[in-house]
């Protein structure tokens, strides 16, 4: 299993956000960049599940399903990578994302890439 970790506080893109077109695609090609940079170590695998944690440090409430946008751009990253040929649900399992609420914490995202058989 591979762990990429993000140090955004918020998700950069949402489910709620109602910003520009333009806007919305510089954050997604933000996303999708740093995520390609992070994977480079990452070996080529046929198939894989990817699982997005949100570590918060308050006991706000949160829907993970906002998070979707963000694990998207992000699945779209590891494609730009090379770690997998494309993120169809063939190749790629998407579990829904988490939300974890640790009060130590500073607030990050961490993204974990297992490979499958």
């Amino acid at each position: 299993m591979y762990r990429l970790e993000f140090d955004y506080e918020r998700p950069p893109l949402t489910s709620n956000q109602r910003i520009h077109w333009r806007q919305r695609a510089a954050l997604t090609k933000e996303v999708r960049e740093r995520t390609a940079f992070k994977a480079e170590g990452i070996p080529a695998m046929k198939a894989c599940t990817v699982s997005l944690t949100w570590v918060v440090n308050d006991k706000r409430r949160r829907d993970a399903d906002n998070l979707v946008p963000t694990l998207k751009a992000m699945c779209d990253g590891l494609v730009d990578a090379g770690v997998v040929p494309d993120d169809t649900p063939q190749l790629m399992h998407k579990v829904m994302p988490v939300i974890v609420y640790d009060p130590d914490a500073v607030a990050f995202m961490h993204l974990e890439i297992e490979e499958q058989a």
